[in-house]
Protein backbone atom coordinates (compact mmCIF):
# COMPACT_ATOMS: atom_id res chain seq x y z
CA UNK A 1 0.00 0.00 0.00
CA UNK A 2 1.08 3.43 -0.71
CA UNK A 3 2.23 4.84 2.71
CA UNK A 4 1.40 9.02 1.29
CA UNK A 5 -1.00 10.46 3.42
CA UNK A 6 -3.66 11.16 0.08
CA UNK A 7 -3.49 7.42 -0.83
CA UNK A 8 -4.01 6.65 2.92
CA UNK A 9 -7.10 9.51 3.02
CA UNK A 10 -8.53 7.71 0.22
CA UNK A 11 -8.27 3.93 1.71
CA UNK A 12 -9.48 5.71 4.62
CA UNK A 13 -12.50 7.30 3.30
CA UNK A 14 -13.56 3.98 1.27
CA UNK A 15 -12.72 1.48 4.43
CA UNK A 16 -14.67 3.79 6.66
CA UNK A 17 -17.86 3.99 4.15
CA UNK A 18 -17.99 0.30 4.16
CA UNK A 19 -17.69 -0.59 7.73
CA UNK A 20 -21.03 2.13 8.35
CA UNK A 21 -22.98 0.90 5.52
CA UNK A 22 -21.98 -2.97 6.56
CA UNK A 23 -22.87 -2.23 10.22
CA UNK A 24 -26.61 -0.75 9.48
CA UNK A 25 -27.56 -4.60 9.74
CA UNK A 26 -24.80 -6.79 11.33
CA UNK A 27 -25.71 -8.20 14.43
CA UNK A 28 -22.83 -8.68 17.43
CA UNK A 29 -21.38 -11.68 16.46
CA UNK A 30 -20.50 -10.58 12.98
CA UNK A 31 -18.56 -7.45 14.19
CA UNK A 32 -15.02 -8.86 14.25
CA UNK A 33 -15.43 -10.39 11.24
CA UNK A 34 -16.92 -7.17 9.65
CA UNK A 35 -14.05 -4.82 11.08
CA UNK A 36 -11.18 -7.39 9.62
CA UNK A 37 -12.14 -7.65 6.46
CA UNK A 38 -13.11 -3.88 6.17
CA UNK A 39 -9.41 -3.17 7.76
CA UNK A 40 -8.18 -5.30 4.61
CA UNK A 41 -8.20 -2.24 2.60
CA UNK A 42 -5.43 0.17 4.30
CA UNK A 43 -3.34 -3.06 4.40
CA UNK A 44 -3.94 -4.74 8.16
CA UNK A 45 -4.00 -8.72 8.46
CA UNK A 46 -5.21 -10.20 10.43
CA UNK A 47 -7.26 -7.40 12.85
CA UNK A 48 -7.91 -9.53 15.83
CA UNK A 49 -9.99 -8.16 18.54
CA UNK A 50 -9.71 -8.59 22.52
CA UNK A 51 -12.47 -7.48 25.43
CA UNK A 52 -11.61 -7.40 28.61
CA UNK A 53 -13.06 -10.14 31.03
CA UNK A 54 -15.24 -8.91 34.28
CA UNK A 55 -12.55 -9.62 36.74
CA UNK A 56 -10.07 -7.29 34.56
CA UNK A 57 -7.50 -10.34 34.65
CA UNK A 58 -7.26 -11.47 30.97
CA UNK A 59 -7.79 -9.98 27.87
CA UNK A 60 -10.37 -12.45 25.82
CA UNK A 61 -10.08 -13.12 22.13
CA UNK A 62 -13.67 -12.25 19.87
CA UNK A 63 -13.82 -15.98 17.93
CA UNK A 64 -14.07 -14.99 14.10
CA UNK A 65 -13.70 -17.27 11.24
CA UNK A 66 -9.20 -17.33 10.87
CA UNK A 67 -8.83 -16.15 14.70
CA UNK A 68 -10.13 -19.21 16.67
CA UNK A 69 -6.87 -20.23 18.04
CA UNK A 70 -6.71 -16.99 19.59
CA UNK A 71 -5.92 -17.59 23.57
CA UNK A 72 -6.96 -15.20 26.39
CA UNK A 73 -4.14 -12.77 27.39
CA UNK A 74 -3.47 -12.01 30.56
CA UNK A 75 -3.01 -8.02 31.69
CA UNK A 76 0.26 -8.65 33.49
CA UNK A 77 3.38 -9.01 31.68
CA UNK A 78 2.09 -9.18 28.01
CA UNK A 79 2.31 -6.07 25.26
CA UNK A 80 -1.74 -6.62 24.93
CA UNK A 81 -2.13 -5.62 28.86
CA UNK A 82 0.59 -3.07 28.88
CA UNK A 83 -1.24 -1.33 25.98
CA UNK A 84 -4.63 -1.34 27.28
CA UNK A 85 -3.34 -0.23 31.32
CA UNK A 86 -1.14 2.61 29.69
CA UNK A 87 -3.62 3.64 27.05
CA UNK A 88 -0.62 3.61 24.59
CA UNK A 89 -0.49 2.59 20.82
CA UNK A 90 2.48 -0.57 21.36
CA UNK A 91 3.81 -0.82 17.72
CA UNK A 92 6.83 -3.58 17.45
CA UNK A 93 8.44 -4.88 14.58
CA UNK A 94 7.28 -8.71 14.14
CA UNK A 95 9.74 -10.87 12.70
CA UNK A 96 8.28 -12.71 9.53
CA UNK A 97 4.80 -11.01 9.22
CA UNK A 98 5.85 -7.84 9.40
CA UNK A 99 4.86 -4.72 12.17
CA UNK A 100 2.35 -5.57 15.33
CA UNK A 101 0.56 -2.61 16.99
CA UNK A 102 -1.52 -2.80 20.10
CA UNK A 103 -4.49 -0.07 20.20
CA UNK A 104 -6.77 0.36 23.29
CA UNK A 105 -10.54 -0.37 22.39
CA UNK A 106 -11.87 3.25 23.93
CA UNK A 107 -15.30 4.16 23.91
CA UNK A 108 -14.93 7.71 25.49
CA UNK A 109 -12.46 7.28 28.23
CA UNK A 110 -13.93 3.39 28.96
CA UNK A 111 -11.64 0.64 28.39
CA UNK A 112 -13.49 -2.81 26.39
CA UNK A 113 -10.55 -4.35 25.25
CA UNK A 114 -7.50 -3.75 22.75
CA UNK A 115 -7.30 -4.57 18.87
CA UNK A 116 -4.23 -5.89 17.48
CA UNK A 117 -3.14 -4.63 13.76
CA UNK A 118 -0.61 -6.71 11.34
CA UNK A 119 0.88 -5.02 8.71
CA UNK A 120 2.24 -7.76 6.57
CA UNK A 121 3.71 -5.14 4.03
CA UNK A 122 5.28 -2.65 6.85
CA UNK A 123 8.66 -2.18 8.73
CA UNK A 124 8.90 -0.23 11.59
CA UNK A 125 7.96 2.24 12.42
CA UNK A 126 4.61 3.21 10.53
CA UNK A 127 4.12 6.20 9.08
CA UNK A 128 1.89 8.94 11.25
CA UNK A 129 -0.97 9.15 9.00
CA UNK A 130 -1.61 5.55 8.73
CA UNK A 131 -0.88 5.14 12.71
CA UNK A 132 -3.73 7.73 13.29
CA UNK A 133 -5.99 6.42 11.15
CA UNK A 134 -5.32 2.85 13.23
CA UNK A 135 -5.92 5.06 16.72
CA UNK A 136 -9.21 6.08 14.77
CA UNK A 137 -11.03 2.79 13.61
CA UNK A 138 -10.10 1.48 16.88
CA UNK A 139 -12.53 4.15 18.52
CA UNK A 140 -14.46 3.16 15.91
CA UNK A 141 -15.07 -0.41 16.74
CA UNK A 142 -14.98 0.58 20.71
CA UNK A 143 -17.67 2.50 19.53
CA UNK A 144 -20.05 -0.45 17.45
CA UNK A 145 -19.31 -2.87 20.47
CA UNK A 146 -20.94 -0.63 22.85
CA UNK A 147 -23.73 -0.05 20.49
CA UNK A 148 -24.14 -3.69 19.48
CA UNK A 149 -23.91 -4.87 22.98
CA UNK A 150 -27.05 -2.88 23.62
CA UNK A 151 -29.04 -5.75 21.43
CA UNK A 152 -27.46 -8.92 22.49
CA UNK A 153 -25.64 -11.20 24.88
CA UNK A 154 -22.64 -12.07 22.91
CA UNK A 155 -20.25 -9.72 24.03
CA UNK A 156 -21.75 -9.95 27.66
CA UNK A 157 -20.99 -14.22 27.49
CA UNK A 158 -17.76 -13.79 26.20
CA UNK A 159 -16.56 -11.23 28.99
CA UNK A 160 -17.44 -14.27 31.99
CA UNK A 161 -15.60 -16.75 33.11
CA UNK A 162 -17.74 -17.99 35.55
CA UNK A 163 -21.61 -18.12 35.97
CA UNK A 164 -23.25 -14.84 37.49
CA UNK A 165 -26.19 -14.97 39.54
CA UNK A 166 -29.20 -13.34 39.09
CA UNK A 167 -28.62 -10.33 41.57
CA UNK A 168 -25.63 -9.56 39.48
CA UNK A 169 -27.45 -9.87 36.35
CA UNK A 170 -29.39 -7.55 37.57
CA UNK A 171 -27.30 -5.18 39.34
CA UNK A 172 -24.80 -5.06 36.09
CA UNK A 173 -27.49 -3.78 33.76
CA UNK A 174 -28.13 -1.36 35.97
CA UNK A 175 -25.05 0.12 36.56
CA UNK A 176 -23.77 3.22 33.95
CA UNK A 177 -19.86 2.41 32.56
CA UNK A 178 -17.06 2.15 35.70
CA UNK A 179 -15.31 5.13 34.13
CA UNK A 180 -16.06 8.61 33.11
CA UNK A 181 -14.15 11.77 32.60
CA UNK A 182 -13.86 15.13 30.78
CA UNK A 183 -10.87 17.23 30.53
CA UNK A 184 -12.02 18.59 34.54
CA UNK A 185 -12.57 15.44 35.95
CA UNK A 186 -12.04 11.51 35.83
CA UNK A 187 -14.60 9.40 37.78
CA UNK A 188 -14.09 5.41 38.20
CA UNK A 189 -15.96 2.51 40.09
CA UNK A 190 -15.92 -0.76 40.44
CA UNK A 191 -18.40 -3.76 42.20
CA UNK A 192 -16.88 -6.46 43.49
CA UNK A 193 -17.19 -9.68 43.84
CA UNK A 194 -18.46 -9.04 40.46
CA UNK A 195 -19.77 -12.94 39.57
CA UNK A 196 -22.04 -12.51 43.43
CA UNK A 197 -23.33 -9.04 43.55
CA UNK A 198 -25.63 -8.68 46.41
CA UNK A 199 -26.96 -5.23 47.68
CA UNK A 200 -24.29 -3.02 46.44
CA UNK A 201 -24.75 -0.42 43.65
CA UNK A 202 -23.29 3.02 42.04
CA UNK A 203 -24.54 6.03 39.60
CA UNK A 204 -23.51 8.89 38.11
CA UNK A 205 -24.81 11.71 35.82
CA UNK A 206 -22.95 15.07 34.46
CA UNK A 207 -25.85 17.07 33.13
CA UNK A 208 -26.28 20.88 31.92
CA UNK A 209 -26.24 22.40 34.92
CA UNK A 210 -22.28 21.43 35.46
CA UNK A 211 -22.55 19.07 37.94
CA UNK A 212 -21.43 16.13 38.78
CA UNK A 213 -24.19 13.80 40.57
CA UNK A 214 -22.93 10.86 42.17
CA UNK A 215 -24.29 8.22 44.66
CA UNK A 216 -22.78 4.99 46.26
CA UNK A 217 -25.83 2.66 47.51
CA UNK A 218 -25.65 -0.73 49.77
CA UNK A 219 -28.95 -2.62 50.54
CA UNK A 220 -29.29 -4.93 53.72
CA UNK A 221 -28.19 -8.49 53.09
CA UNK A 222 -26.98 -10.79 50.29
CA UNK A 223 -28.15 -11.78 47.14
CA UNK A 224 -31.26 -11.17 44.81
CA UNK A 225 -33.55 -9.38 47.46
CA UNK A 226 -30.70 -7.20 48.66
CA UNK A 227 -29.97 -6.39 44.85
CA UNK A 228 -33.85 -5.79 44.23
CA UNK A 229 -34.05 -3.32 47.03
CA UNK A 230 -30.77 -1.70 45.51
CA UNK A 231 -32.40 -1.52 42.40
CA UNK A 232 -35.34 -0.26 43.39
CA UNK A 233 -33.29 2.64 45.67
CA UNK A 234 -31.59 3.48 42.63
CA UNK A 235 -34.72 3.87 40.60
CA UNK A 236 -35.47 6.46 42.91
CA UNK A 237 -32.30 8.03 42.96
CA UNK A 238 -32.43 9.17 39.67
CA UNK A 239 -36.20 9.70 39.37
CA UNK A 240 -35.14 12.57 41.68
CA UNK A 241 -32.12 13.56 39.97
CA UNK A 242 -33.91 13.69 36.43
CA UNK A 243 -36.25 16.09 38.22
CA UNK A 244 -34.02 18.89 39.20
CA UNK A 245 -34.22 17.36 43.23
CA UNK A 246 -31.98 19.15 46.16
CA UNK A 247 -30.18 16.27 47.83
CA UNK A 248 -31.68 16.58 51.11
CA UNK A 249 -35.09 16.55 49.50
CA UNK A 250 -33.97 13.40 47.17
CA UNK A 251 -33.02 11.61 50.70
CA UNK A 252 -36.79 12.07 52.18
CA UNK A 253 -37.97 10.73 48.74
CA UNK A 254 -35.79 7.49 48.41
CA UNK A 255 -36.15 7.25 52.27
CA UNK A 256 -40.25 7.39 51.75
CA UNK A 257 -40.33 5.35 48.55
CA UNK A 258 -37.79 2.54 50.35
CA UNK A 259 -39.75 2.26 53.22
CA UNK A 260 -43.34 2.46 51.11
CA UNK A 261 -42.27 -0.63 48.91
CA UNK A 262 -40.09 -2.65 51.55
CA UNK A 263 -42.10 -1.05 55.41
CA UNK A 264 -40.43 -4.03 57.46
CA UNK A 265 -37.46 -5.35 56.52
CA UNK A 266 -35.48 -3.95 54.10
CA UNK A 267 -33.22 -0.54 53.98
CA UNK A 268 -30.42 0.68 52.36
CA UNK A 269 -27.15 3.00 53.54
CA UNK A 270 -26.22 5.62 50.94
CA UNK A 271 -23.35 8.43 50.32
CA UNK A 272 -24.99 10.79 47.92
CA UNK A 273 -22.87 13.54 46.45
CA UNK A 274 -22.87 16.83 43.98
CA UNK A 275 -19.43 18.34 42.47
CA UNK A 276 -19.60 21.65 40.98
CA UNK A 277 -17.01 21.02 37.98
CA UNK A 278 -16.26 24.89 37.64
CA UNK A 279 -15.68 25.73 41.05
CA UNK A 280 -15.01 22.43 42.71
CA UNK A 281 -17.43 22.92 45.67
CA UNK A 282 -18.84 19.49 46.89
CA UNK A 283 -21.85 18.71 48.77
CA UNK A 284 -22.67 15.66 50.25
CA UNK A 285 -25.48 13.73 52.61
CA UNK A 286 -24.74 10.14 54.30
CA UNK A 287 -27.26 7.45 54.84
CA UNK A 288 -25.63 5.64 57.48
CA UNK A 289 -22.88 5.24 55.24
CA UNK A 290 -19.25 5.27 55.46
CA UNK A 291 -17.61 8.75 55.34
CA UNK A 292 -16.23 9.60 52.12
CA UNK A 293 -12.23 10.21 52.16
CA UNK A 294 -10.48 13.62 50.61
CA UNK A 295 -6.79 13.19 49.43
CA UNK A 296 -4.84 15.86 48.75
CA UNK A 297 -1.15 16.05 47.10
CA UNK A 298 -1.52 12.22 47.12
CA UNK A 299 -2.02 11.99 50.84
CA UNK A 300 -5.34 11.45 52.90
CA UNK A 301 -5.60 14.37 54.67
CA UNK A 302 -9.42 13.56 56.16
CA UNK A 303 -12.48 11.94 56.30
CA UNK A 304 -15.42 13.81 54.86
CA UNK A 305 -17.67 13.58 57.96
CA UNK A 306 -21.66 15.25 57.82
CA UNK A 307 -23.85 13.96 60.57
CA UNK A 308 -25.67 10.86 59.12
CA UNK A 309 -29.10 10.56 58.52
CA UNK A 310 -30.34 7.06 59.27
CA UNK A 311 -30.90 4.75 56.18
CA UNK A 312 -32.54 4.97 53.37
CA UNK A 313 -36.03 3.09 53.97
CA UNK A 314 -36.26 3.05 57.89
CA UNK A 315 -38.54 6.74 58.10
CA UNK A 316 -36.83 7.66 61.26
CA UNK A 317 -35.65 10.76 60.20
CA UNK A 318 -36.80 13.68 62.51
CA UNK A 319 -34.84 16.55 60.71
CA UNK A 320 -34.01 17.59 57.31
CA UNK A 321 -30.28 15.95 56.79
CA UNK A 322 -27.06 17.27 57.31
CA UNK A 323 -25.37 18.41 54.40
CA UNK A 324 -21.41 18.50 54.08
CA UNK A 325 -19.58 20.88 51.80
CA UNK A 326 -15.97 20.87 50.73
CA UNK A 327 -13.89 22.98 48.62
CA UNK A 328 -12.10 21.01 46.97
CA UNK A 329 -8.38 22.21 45.54
CA UNK A 330 -7.07 20.67 42.04
CA UNK A 331 -5.78 17.40 41.90
CA UNK A 332 -7.58 16.37 45.10
CA UNK A 333 -9.11 12.71 45.12
CA UNK A 334 -12.62 11.90 47.31
CA UNK A 335 -13.15 8.16 47.39
CA UNK A 336 -16.54 6.72 48.55
CA UNK A 337 -16.52 3.11 49.37
CA UNK A 338 -18.84 0.43 51.02
CA UNK A 339 -17.73 -1.26 54.19
CA UNK A 340 -17.22 -4.81 52.42
CA UNK A 341 -14.12 -2.90 51.60
CA UNK A 342 -12.96 -1.94 54.99
CA UNK A 343 -14.49 -4.72 56.31
CA UNK A 344 -12.25 -7.36 54.12
CA UNK A 345 -10.12 -9.31 56.37
CA UNK A 346 -6.58 -9.42 55.75
CA UNK A 347 -4.33 -12.77 56.02
CA UNK A 348 -3.58 -12.58 59.51
CA UNK A 349 -7.18 -12.34 60.32
CA UNK A 350 -7.03 -8.51 60.92
CA UNK A 351 -10.27 -6.14 59.18
CA UNK A 352 -8.45 -4.10 55.85
CA UNK A 353 -9.42 -0.38 57.54
CA UNK A 354 -10.20 2.65 56.32
CA UNK A 355 -6.10 3.53 56.89
CA UNK A 356 -4.81 0.31 54.96
CA UNK A 357 -7.67 1.73 52.13
CA UNK A 358 -6.12 5.32 52.36
CA UNK A 359 -2.77 4.13 52.55
CA UNK A 360 -3.13 1.93 49.29
CA UNK A 361 -4.71 5.00 47.16
CA UNK A 362 -1.62 7.00 48.10
CA UNK A 363 0.60 4.18 46.97
CA UNK A 364 -1.12 4.31 43.56
CA UNK A 365 -1.35 8.16 43.60
CA UNK A 366 2.60 8.68 43.97
CA UNK A 367 2.60 6.56 41.02
CA UNK A 368 0.62 8.88 39.06
CA UNK A 369 -2.08 6.81 37.89
CA UNK A 370 -5.35 7.37 36.66
CA UNK A 371 -8.42 6.58 38.70
CA UNK A 372 -9.51 3.25 36.81
CA UNK A 373 -6.06 1.84 36.89
CA UNK A 374 -5.95 2.90 40.96
CA UNK A 375 -9.26 0.88 41.36
CA UNK A 376 -8.19 -1.86 39.43
CA UNK A 377 -4.65 -1.87 41.30
CA UNK A 378 -7.16 -2.13 44.62
CA UNK A 379 -8.91 -4.53 43.42
CA UNK A 380 -6.23 -6.67 42.15
CA UNK A 381 -4.34 -6.28 45.47
CA UNK A 382 -7.88 -7.80 47.32
CA UNK A 383 -9.21 -10.32 45.09
CA UNK A 384 -6.00 -11.52 43.53
CA UNK A 385 -2.99 -11.02 45.55
CA UNK A 386 -5.38 -11.93 49.12
CA UNK A 387 -3.90 -8.02 50.69
CA UNK A 388 -7.67 -8.65 51.95
CA UNK A 389 -10.78 -11.26 51.55
CA UNK A 390 -14.04 -10.34 51.16
CA UNK A 391 -16.85 -10.87 53.51
CA UNK A 392 -19.56 -8.51 51.89
CA UNK A 393 -19.97 -6.96 48.86
CA UNK A 394 -17.35 -4.50 47.67
CA UNK A 395 -17.51 -0.76 45.79
CA UNK A 396 -15.62 2.03 45.56
CA UNK A 397 -16.16 5.13 43.74
CA UNK A 398 -13.08 7.30 43.27
CA UNK A 399 -13.47 11.12 41.72
CA UNK A 400 -10.82 12.69 40.71
CA UNK A 401 -10.81 16.62 39.99
CA UNK A 402 -8.46 18.95 38.10
CA UNK A 403 -5.78 16.32 38.60
CA UNK A 404 -4.71 16.06 34.99
CA UNK A 405 -5.02 12.37 34.54
CA UNK A 406 -7.73 12.75 32.18
CA UNK A 407 -5.20 13.06 29.47
CA UNK A 408 -3.79 9.56 30.58
CA UNK A 409 -6.90 7.92 29.39
CA UNK A 410 -6.35 9.62 25.49
CA UNK A 411 -4.49 7.20 23.31
CA UNK A 412 -0.44 7.36 23.21
CA UNK A 413 2.47 5.89 21.21
CA UNK A 414 5.03 3.42 23.28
Amino acid sequence: MNSGSPEIERLAGEMLQEVLRRTHLSSAPDLATLVAEEGRTIGVDPLVLYVLDHEQKVLVPVPRPGADDREPLPLRGTVAGRAYATNSTVELESSGDGVRVWLPLLDGTERLGVAEFTFGQHHKPLPEPLLALCERYAHLIATLITNKDLYSDFFKTLRRRHAMTMASELLWDLVPPQVLATDAFVLAAFLESCYDIGGDAFDYAINADGVLHFAVLDAMGHGLAAAGVAAFALAAYRNSRRRGIAPAAMYAEIDAAVFEQYPTSRFVTGLIAELDVASGRLCWISAGHPAPLLLRAGHLVKTLDATPSPPLGMQLATTPPVEGHESLEPGDMVLLYTDGLTEARRPDGELFTVERLAEFIERQAANGLPAPETLRGLREAIIERGEGALRDDATALLVEWRRGTERTLLPGTV
